[in-house]
């Protein structure tokens, strides 16, 4: 069957609504599929470059792939649709280091993994989709079955990861430190990856969610983070975007008081939507941590501490989620109250922080680092997805062709909350299975758009 036609029979199958496992396990596959790459030849197209003009549209391609084999304990997905997270921003731009060197080193681990070494790498670290097929010892799951996949790729051959996946020795991120990702019209995943697809959302609305809904509950509902509890005070940087309207919604269904640090009145609204009362519009308010490239400001401390007092009814935060490092770090360091906890994580402005250590020392305060989650706490974050009381934060999707633009958006930081890729679902609105549970969410679900 010509390629074409195989994809074809392969979006027809899929989708169908009287589809049985039969007929997804007996469906040819096509022998190669497209999917987002950046290229190893291209890794210094951005030599001396600021960050900021470096442009993915430059170094992202779709290109037409061979389909990989599936091995022991692996399963391919057909994906539905997938989304943009800041790890495909830093490998577009091959920040902080190209991720090539990343696919040679897991290549030389075993046989199976040297099938990602590969002159390309397909990014994409989210999906939603349905199983293909699976690889000996999978048993949990089948063709047919609708799934969504956390990216922690784990070998858990090391005593270390037996308590805390995240802390094997050879844990990866799919899609980033792995190839094969998400952003394609197949991926291929280590079947404890997958969990299932939220039956009330689309294809784009249960792809949004996976990463960052799963970094923020370890970062601040695990014992692994800040363990929150009822009636903390968390201040949350971005918290309209990405990482940060997951944790306010977090905050806000564990009984938390969200202090929501934005930067524009739109992006204000959006948080008094998620039901915060507790907002701080950084740039109407002018705050400047830094007064030049290497030397911060501790009056803007201050200040910044005095205006969260203001809107809590004078109490400082028990809690600072963290993720954009070097321009706020000092300040969250410094905001926090005595015996409280900074948990961080991505450091989208920059990876060296520098804070006052006094102010940690002296008043008994905790840095925690935390990355994304173990398997646990990624079931759990889609658990709370599943039963709707954890929304998708999707803003707008993109189709597959146009993804180089969706993480140029992303980049420039053009965005609310997630933005979405749609891969093989050839239009937004499918997949829906409960009505009447989309029904009860329905302004919820579209609160970002």
């Amino acid at each position: 069957m010509p390629e074409s036609q195989a994809q074809s029979a392969l979006l027809a199958a899929v989708t169908a609504a009287d589809r049985t496992p039969e007929d997804i396990a007996a469906l040819p596959l096509p022998e190669s599929f497209r999917a987002v790459t950046v290229r190893k030849e291209d890794t210094d197209m951005f030599r001396g470059m600021p960050s900021a003009d470096k442009d993915p549209r430059k170094s992202l391609h779709v290109d037409e792939v061979p389909l990989p084999e599936v091995g022991p304990g692996e399963a391919l997905v057909a994906v539905m649709a997938s989304s943009v997270n800041y790890n495909t921003v830093w490998s577009s731009i091959f920040e902080p280091l190209p991720t090539f060197g990343f696919l040679e080193r897991y290549g030389r681990t075993s046989p199976l993994a040297a099938r990602h070494d590969l002159p390309y790498h397909i990014l994409g670290s989210d999906l939603s989709g349905v199983v293909l097929r699976t690889g000996p010892g999978v048993n949990v799951w089948k063709p047919g079955d609708e799934v969504v996949a956390h990216c922690l790729s784990v070998e858990l051959e090391s005593p270390d990861g037996h308590d805390d996946t995240m802390l094997d020795p050879a844990q990866r991120i799919w899609g980033f430190e792995t190839n094969f990702g998400g952003l394609a019209e197949v991926a291929l995943v280590k079947s404890n990856q997958l969990m299932p697809k939220a039956s009330h959302l689309t294809w784009e609305e249960a792809a949004a969610p996976g990463l960052v809904n799963s970094t923020a509950y370890r970062q601040l509902v695990s014992r692994n983070g800040a363990g929150m509890k009822q009636g903390d005070n968390v201040l949350i940087w971005g918290a309209s975007g990405g990482l940060g309207s997951y944790a306010t919604q977090l905050a806000l269904a564990g009984g938390a008081h969200p202090v929501c640090v934005v930067s524009s009145a739109r992006k204000a609204e959006v948080c008094r939507a998620m039901g915060a009362e507790a907002i701080i519009d950084r740039s109407a308010e002018d705050y400047r941590f830094w007064s030049d490239e290497d030397t911060q400001d501790p009056r803007e401390w201050k200040r910044f501490g005095k205006r969260i007092r203001e809107v809590t009814g004078g109490e400082d935060v028990d809690i600072v989620f963290e993720h954009p490092g070097r321009e706020t770090f000092g300040a969250s360091v410094y905001v926090t109250r005595r015996g409280g906890t900074i948990v961080t994580c991505a450091s989208t402005s920059g990876f060296r922080h520098e804070f006052d250590n006094r102010y940690l020392w002296m008043h008994l305060k905790r840095i925690v680092g935390t990355h994304f989650a173990n398997y646990r706490e990624a079931w759990e974050a889609n658990r709370l997805v599943t039963k709707g009381r954890i929304h998708p934060t999707l803003s707008r999707t993109y189709p597959l062709a146009d993804t180089a633009l969706a993480v140029h958006d992303v980049h420039g930081n053009q965005h609310q909350g997630k933005v979405g890729v749609l891969c093989l679902a050839p239009t937004e609105g499918l997949g829906v299975r409960d009505e009447e549970l989309r029904a009860r969410h329905i302004d919820a679900i579209n609160r970002f758009r």
